[in-house]
């Protein structure tokens, strides 16, 4: 008789027992699921980031070292028209380009150069700032004081733009006009400040820089209309 109520009660606890290990193995893998929810969320939302220009999504800030040689940090108070350059260094990437201006600032003694770019366009669409649109770049001589330049990269010697260079400068030329009020009237070349052949192909190319100013008003008038769109909405 005892040795069957001892076998029950151990029983008893036994079932006890495992009743126990269940509920906490439970609670532990909602715990742990818990945790990979987080975790995931976590890793899937991207932190949301402002330029401190306004630019577009589409432009990478990469701004280089304030120096007397590239970036001299004086203020551009005024902007009358939009400057568009060709790097004259077939192949070269934006990047490349853009330490170019950074090194710059290791120069020493006569003979500097003095050289920069408040935007350049890469070989494959790519965009980058590297002097901000409210300071003056070292690009378009007498004409550094009220406009904002934009280097262009391009394969060959022919200075001629990638499809998809081209795509990428019509639409920061269009929307730098916009945002100072400018029109495709106001868009132009290197060539037209001092008479050097830059940007190359359009100047050598006068129907394909007649048919350029055609698409940056295109696009102008195509973001104009969607601001007033947005505005309209809000």
């Amino acid at each position: 008789m005892n040795n069957r109520k001892t076998t029950v009660n151990r029983s008893k606890r036994l079932a006890a027992k495992e009743k126990k290990i269940r509920i906490l193995a439970g609670a532990a893998l909602a715990v742990i699921a818990v945790v990979i929810t987080v975790v995931l969320l976590t890793c899937g939302k991207k932190e949301e980031y402002r330029s401190l220009y306004g630019l577009p999504d589409y432009v990478t800030e990469d701004y280089i070292t304030v120096n007397q040689y590239s970036r001299p940090k004086i203020p551009l108070e005024q902007v009358n028209a939009i400057v568009i350059h060709y790097v004259g260094n077939p192949g070269t990437s934006a990047q490349a380009n853009r330490n170019y201006f950074d090194g710059l600032s290791k120069q020493s003694g006569e003979g500097a150069t003095y050289a920069s770019s408040n935007f350049i366009v890469g070989l494959n669409g790519e965009v980058l700032a590297v002097v901000p649109i409210s300071e003056i770049a070292y690009a378009s001589n007498n004409r550094n004081s009220d406009t904002i330049s934009i280097e262009t990269c391009h394969p060959d010697e022919t200075g001629k733009f990638t499809d998809e260079t081209y795509t990428s400068l019509t639409e920061l030329t269009a929307w730098l006009c916009v945002r100072y009020g400018l029109s495709s009237e106001d868009v132009i070349r290197h060539y037209d400040v001092t008479g050097k052949l830059c940007p190359l192909y359009f100047v050598e190319h006068e129907d394909a820089w007649t048919a350029f100013k055609a698409d940056v008003q295109t696009a102008i008038d195509r973001l104009t209309a969607q601001a007033q769109t947005t505005q309209a909405e809000d």
